[in-house]
């Protein structure tokens, strides 16, 4: 096997300016491979037959044996036609020389032509794409088995220097989980959570790691894998793109990086229905900014208005701020002048937390949280309760903190507004928590623990944060 190029990074050096940073020499070998691969050569039929399928040409041969098809493509690497198989009438084989023998694939077509997951506008892409993914899997088996163990991904300047800066900005607004235990006091009468006792104890480190959206890709012109530095061979889906941020990988190796993804805004379609933990990466921010604009703007103006959250909006106003926050983001105006009604921007504020693709209190914490509202016992119940929270990941978490202390201060002008915990709880209920299966009888089952899980932590605020 020829030996790969250099693959020495003349930027493994951090730099703490991004002006100084050098990309990696990207290793060659996999390119070289790619062109060295056989060409295709298409075998035509010399007669027109009346039963060719009209998205073949002239490489179809009718109904032809297998060994006539061999004889056909005589010996020629790259060399294919497409037969009407004999064993089963109407179906298609594409007949393709490679290393010294006759291969035969079921050929498919729905629109594009196909013999497995890759689709093609042409049979002509196809068998190109076939012959370089079988020359360079052939020639380089161990070299494509090995070649995720030395990657290049920790070592990138950029890398390095965006989860640092990342890390420092959220370092400074956060608030870190706290353990609480909660102990009785008989000496003391008042609801359960005057009687707890806060102890601090060490608590796992608080990151905003997010998973890469990784999307199969096609690449125009020659790409390299930013994991391990090798060519990502290929005629189309030759890897996978993150979607969020842009990191192009092998398929392989994207099963191998790490949780990382600094999504790019460029990238951000819009606001509303976008995952949460992607959206404050994206702002470089602790919460979403709606969250943050909503309350600010309530807190301004509406806190005393009668049935904060349980009357509606005009929808249709409710779905101008959707769209000047999806077409604005920061900047779109929610101020009193573009909408007087504060009901506009509580309605807003809801459908916001009501369509994330992942609610605030997540799918996989869900029945936690159900369960921990039919504990009969109080401080049990709240102990389940704190422990949920302590799961969520940390953008879910600080918006939930963010949103519980707003709704604490609304229930302290429930002479105004009307609104107790308990009715806050009817309202975020289920719109915080989803059932993952959204099954209507399940949701219609649960009502009861989801009011009581959103009322609960509305009330302990101050101790389960």
């Amino acid at each position: 096997m020829a030996a790969s190029s250099n693959s020495s990074l003349s930027g493994s050096s951090v730099s703490s300016d991004p002006e100084d940073y050098q990309p990696p020499i990207w290793k060659s070998y996999l390119y070289q491979l790619q062109q060295e691969a056989p060409r295709p050569k298409r075998i035509t039929c010399p007669q027109e037959m009346e039963s060719r399928p009209k998205y073949y040409g002239r490489e179809f041969h009718g109904m032809i044996s297998r060994e006539y098809a061999d004889e056909l493509l005589a010996g020629v690497e790259g060399a294919y036609l497409i037969r009407e198989s004999q064993r089963q009438p109407g179906t298609h084989t594409l007949a393709l020389r490679f290393g010294h023998q006759t291969l035969n694939y079921r050929l498919f077509y729905d629109g594009k032509h196909f013999v497995g997951e890759k689709r093609f506008e042409s049979v002509h892409d196809l068998v190109t794409d076939a012959l370089i993914t079988l020359y360079i899997e052939t020639k380089a088996a161990e070299y494509i088995a090995k070649m995720t163990t030395n990657p290049i991904y920790e070592h990138l300047g950029y890398t390095s220097l965006l989860k640092d800066k990342m890390v420092h900005r959220l370092s400074r607004g956060r608030t870190e989980p706290r353990r609480v235990t909660f102990q009785s006091d008989e000496r003391i009468s008042s609801p359960l959570v005057r009687r707890s006792a806060l102890r601090d104890t060490p608590e796992k480190q608080c990151s905003y790691e997010k998973i890469h959206n990784f999307k199969v890709h096609t690449f125009r012109g020659p790409h390299w894998c930013e994991y391990c530095a090798n060519f990502m061979w290929g005629l189309i889906a030759q890897g996978v793109r993150c979607s969020d941020c842009g990191l192009n990988v092998h398929k392989q190796c994207s099963k191998l990086v790490p949780s990382d993804c600094q999504p790019d805004l460029r990238r951000i379609k819009k606001v509303f229905s976008c995952d949460l933990t992607t959206l404050v990466k994206a702002h470089n921010s602790t919460r979403p900014m709606v969250v943050d604009m909503c309350i600010r703007e309530i807190e301004l103006r509406g806190m005393k208005s009668e049935g904060l959250y349980r009357v509606s909006g005009f929808s249709e106003h409710i779905e101008d701020v959707r769209l000047a926050f999806d077409r604005d983001g920061e900047k779109a105006d929610i101020s009193a002048n573009a909408y007087a009604d504060i009901n506009i921007i509580a309605g807003a504020l809801k459908l916001y937390l009501r369509d994330l693709p992942i609610p605030v209190i997540p799918f996989d914490l869900y029945s936690k949280f159900i369960q921990a509202a039919k504990i009969q016992n109080a401080e049990s119940r709240l102990e389940a309760i704190h422990e949920g929270l302590l799961q969520l990941p940390p953008a879910h978490y600080e918006t939930l903190r963010y949103l519980m202390a707003h709704l604490k201060r609304v229930t302290l002008f429930e002479k105004d507004n009307l609104m107790n915990s308990e009715n806050l709880g009817i309202v975020f209920g289920p719109t915080l928590m989803q059932p993952p299966e959204q099954n209507a009888l399940t949701t219609l089952n649960d009502m009861r623990q989801q009011k009581l899980v959103v009322q609960l932590i509305i009330e302990h605020e101050d101790v389960l944060f």
